[in-house]
């Protein structure tokens, strides 16, 4: 049985396109046969605190001295690693917000990413001194957005700070295998916007069912950033979003 740990950073709800595909990615998933097991975890209805000066000394404090105040500053911290570490498969889905990843999921990511925890940190490695701990995992991001045209000598090139965000950070979270696809062109909601929907939909569909069977095609797939190897990015590249 899979372990899939399912991130909603959306704020809507009924008409969220990415928790649309998110519940439709689990929907296909569970129609081949195959059961998983879902922790989810909302973070656009449940932001996760922010982190602070007192929590990141708590966790750059041993475990052995940290106060019992300090280890309750972590607890959530070590609940959201904790179901990082089960999961076999992170399924993120995440509207753009003003370019970049909404702040809820952006508190969750801070909250995970630690030291000692998800990656370890050792100046002996050089100009590289952090390692990342867990591995092995797939990460599978859904987005919408409302712009296009963020791919290169696009439109609106260099203004994408969701997708190459979670694609750095994602060896922290332990994968190796990146999974994006994105809806598009939501604030002109016009034929392209319909176009980019019906594409995404299918996508996903196809998306669970190869992951189920142990397939990936590549033209969903994106390379993590320990990986030498160069894979294609679905071309639904994103820009200012709502769902």
């Amino acid at each position: 049985m899979s372990n899939i740990l399912r991130i909603d950073a959306s704020v809507r709800q009924a008409r969220s396109l990415t928790r649309m595909m998110s519940d439709l990615f689990l929907k296909k998933w569970r129609e081949t046969g195959s059961i998983p097991n879902v922790i989810r975890r909302d973070v656009g209805l449940n932001p996760p605190p922010a982190i602070s000066e007192d929590w990141v000394a708590a966790a750059f404090t041993p475990l052995e001295q940290r106060s019992p105040e300090q280890c309750a500053l972590l607890k959530t911290s070590d609940g959201f690693i904790e179901e990082v570490e089960q999961a076999d498969i992170i399924l993120i889905a995440t509207p753009m917000y003003n370019y970049g990843m909404p702040a809820a999921l952006k508190a969750w990511v801070d909250q995970v990413v630690r030291v000692g925890k998800t990656f370890t940190f050792d100046l002996a490695r050089g100009d590289r001194p952090l390692e990342p701990i867990f591995s092995g995992k797939t990460l599978v991001l859904l987005t919408a957005s409302g712009e296009f045209g963020f791919g290169r000598g696009e439109l609106n090139e260099g203004a994408d700070h969701l997708v190459p965000h979670l694609r750095t950070i994602s060896k922290y979270l332990g994968a190796d295998d990146i999974h994006h696809v994105g809806i598009e062109y939501q604030e002109f909601g016009d034929h392209r916007f319909d176009g980019s929907k019906a594409d995404a939909i299918r996508e996903v569909e196809h998306l669970a069912r190869d992951l189920v069977e142990g397939r990936s095609d590549s033209s969903y797939r994106m390379s993590a950033p320990a990986s030498a190897a160069t894979k294609s990015l679905h071309a639904t590249i994103l820009g200012v979003a709502r769902s």
